[in-house]
Parts: C-alpha cells; structure tokens; sequence
C-alpha cells in the first residue's frame, strides 16, 4: 500500500536511542574501568540462526560515538550461529557505551525478520503474501516495517494518511458496513480503500457497496473459502485479506484458502529478540 520505509530517518532514532543510555555524566562504567587510549575491534555475532535486520540503524549507532563499523551481513541476509554480522574497531569505552544500545535495536528488528521470514516459509506456493500492521513501536515504525521487508513480507500502511481502512468502530459510528464503505471511498480520492469485515453478511454489504478490498476479520476456516468464493465472483477484481487467528500453525490453512494476504499483527509487536553479541 505504501513506498519502503524511509531510512533517512535514521538519525532522530539513533540519538533518542543513546539519550536513554546516556545521561550528563555518560558511561560511568566504562570510564571508570577502561584506560582512555585503549582501541579495540570486534564483531556483532548471531548466536542463533535467523534474518539479519537493523544493521544500518545499529551501524549509526556506533558511528554516532565514534566507532568505525564494517556491515558484513546486510538485511535480509541468512544468519547462521557464529556468523559475524558487522564488524567495529575504535575507541574501547566508545564500543562499549554504544554496545547495548545498538544491539537492542539489532536484536529486535531481526528478531522480526527472522519471524517474518518463518511466516513467509509456511505459505510458500499458495500464492498468498504476509503484510505487516501499524502495531509497531512507537518511534520504531519505520524500521520494524523495513525489517518484515528484509524477512520477506509485505508493508500495508506506514500511517492512517496513506490510505483508508474501514474497521469495525468505524462501521459502528458510520451506522452499518454500507454507509461506511460508501463514504470511505466518496473520500479516498485516488487512495486505496480497504473494508474489514467479521461475516459473510457484512461482507456482501461491503461488496454492493463497491468495495475492492476487504479484510476478512476472525473468520473460521470453514467461511473463508466461501468468503473468497463470493470475492471471486463480484464484477470487479477484490483484494481479498484474512487478518486474526493467524499463527504458525493456522496460517498454512488460511492461506489455502485463496486470500491473497495475511495481515499478521505479531510480525511486529510479538517477535522474540534474536540472540545476537558483540565479541572484542
């Protein structure tokens, strides 16, 4: 629905990221254990197999105290354990101030990709795509929906500007699926529209009323082949998505079932952290 993330936003992250670490008196550890001249190299390593993501965002990191960094493994790249993801050399009380800050970002966004990419596997031939949803991070958006990316998935919106999705409070305060539809895209302009339905009925209302996209919310895997059927034979192309219930192990059987995507809402707001280290 909407262009890759724009990583020119990189910056504000990377000093929001440091400014939790570092406060007035800076790495009181660091300065207080490790002489001010001593220089060091190392490497960000995978300690688990996985996706690689985040390396340019925990790159400026590094690069933000003065480390220079060396990006071995870019994202979307396959991790297997021991493999060395960047490299750093510089300052030893600069690499460890920014050690833990950048490998919280490293950690989690290829803890996404590496989730994304498991998804994207289980649905492998059936013609259906994985899209991620706006339950991301606050102040991470743009680089968790570049980490689904790199895991092989699909980004939906970035923001509520960038296109129309009807859901179900807005079906209640518009007064029913139609009216909400009709006047969704009477606004839209050249935007995309997309409507969220939770039945059958709702979904034939949503239909009549022009509707081109819809999501197909909580429906049991016995509905969704006729949901689908029903899409198939309107006048127009419908996109069809199917969002809820989504899991590992159900998201195969969806996916049979026609839709053209699956919105997964734990690609980003449940993705376990992938064990990632730095080694000097």
């Amino acid at each position: 629905m909407s262009a890759p993330p724009r990583l020119t936003e990189l910056p504000p992250v990377v000093a929001l990221a440091l400014a939790e670490d570092l406060d007035a008196a800076g790495d009181l550890t660091s300065l207080a254990t490790v002489d001010e001249g001593l220089r060091v190299s190392g490497a960000v390593v995978a300690r688990a197999a996985g996706v690689a993501a985040g390396t340019q965002v925990a790159a400026a990191v590094f690069a933000a105290v003065g480390v220079d960094v060396a990006v071995v493994l870019p994202d979307g790249s396959a991790l297997a354990v021991g493999d060395a993801m960047m490299t750093v050399a510089g300052p030893a009380r600069a690499v460890l101030t920014a050690e833990r800050t950048a490998l919280n970002l490293l950690t989690h966004l290829s803890g996404v990709a590496t989730l994304t990419a498991r998804y994207v596997a289980e649905v492998d031939g059936t013609g259906a795509v994985i899209r991620d949803t706006r339950k991301t991070l606050p102040g991470l958006r743009l680089l968790e929906k570049a980490a689904v990316l790199a895991g092989g998935g699909v980004n939906h919106r970035f923001n509520l500007s960038d296109g129309l999705l009807v859901k179900d409070n807005h079906v209640v305060a518009a007064g029913g699926v139609g009216p909400a539809t009709r006047r969704a895209l009477a606004a839209a302009g050249d935007l995309p529209v997309q409507v969220e339905v939770d039945s059958l009925e709702q979904l034939d209302e949503a239909l009549n009323a022009g509707a081109i996209a819809v999501l197909l919310d909580n429906f049991g895997l016995n509905d969704l082949p006729a949901a689908v059927a029903r899409c198939r034979a309107a006048e127009l192309a419908v996109f069809v998505e199917a969002s809820g219930g989504v899991s590992l192990e159900t998201v195969w059987a969806i996916a049979s079932s026609g839709v053209d995507a699956i919105a997964v809402g734990a690609l980003t707001h449940s993705a376990p952290a992938l064990d990632l280290g730095l080694d000097l």
